[in-house]
């Protein structure tokens, strides 16, 4: 290579992947909101912090609206990827429940979630489908990852359950509830890692002396 065309390779500015970018920007969006609320937050703000131009953020996500939604329904895949790659491993199935529900905890336990979860109720009045975005992109999408799993497992014939569905949500119910509302309403610190881990534990423990499969002595 000659040096003229060397320094052409060089000076040629790399294009980064639009997936990438929008990753970024679902990034940055989520300490924005997470920090400011919704109305407060702006493309432009969102742009800058992102690193981006406000013409390339337009370009791959329309309005704040849809950038809110995207943002979180990014979290929830990849939160759904590691539930479905880890907590499936295991052959122990007391173990395998207790990964899942940690991965449950730790997501809607986590910092900015709440926080995100604070804007949603002091915002939605003034946002019509706020509430109800943030229900079915997060909430709903953490119960059904769970009750996949368990679905799962009677398939297995490891467990069962009359109601799946009913059943994930007691379990989410369970592991993050009361920590969430303390949190939310009487500003207790939300719990350590080992502290999620002591109840995930427990709450597994309790649940599946209720549905596990008895195997028949001497079987």
């Amino acid at each position: 290579m000659d040096i003229t065309e060397d320094k052409r390779c060089r000076g040629r500015p790399q294009v980064r992947p639009d997936e990438e970018t929008r990753r970024i920007i679902y990034e940055a969006a989520r300490h924005e909101f997470a920090r400011h609320g919704f109305a407060a937050t702006s493309m432009e703000t969102v742009a800058r912090r992102a690193g981006v131009s406000t013409k390339t953020l337009y370009r791959l996500v329309p309005n704040k609206a849809a950038m809110f939604r995207e943002m979180v329904s990014d979290r929830l895949d990849r939160f759904t990827a590691n539930v479905n790659l880890h907590a499936a491993d295991h052959a122990d199935l007391e173990q395998a429940l207790v990964t899942a529900l940690i991965a449950c905890a730790e997501l809607t336990l986590d910092e900015e979630v709440i926080a995100l979860q604070r804007m949603v109720l002091q915002e939605t009045g003034k946002f019509s489908d706020f509430a109800r975005t943030f229900y079915v992109t997060a909430i709903q999408r953490t119960s059904k990852a769970l009750a996949q799993w368990l679905r799962a497992q009677q398939k297995r014939g490891l467990i069962a359950l009359d109601d799946v569905e009913e059943a994930a949500g007691m379990l989410l119910g369970m592991v993050a509830s009361a920590p969430r509302r303390a949190a939310m309403f009487g500003g207790v610190p939300l719990p350590s890692r080992p502290q999620i881990e002591a109840r995930a534990r427990r709450g597994a423990a309790l649940f599946l002396r209720g549905c596990q499969v008895q195997k028949p002595r001497g079987g």
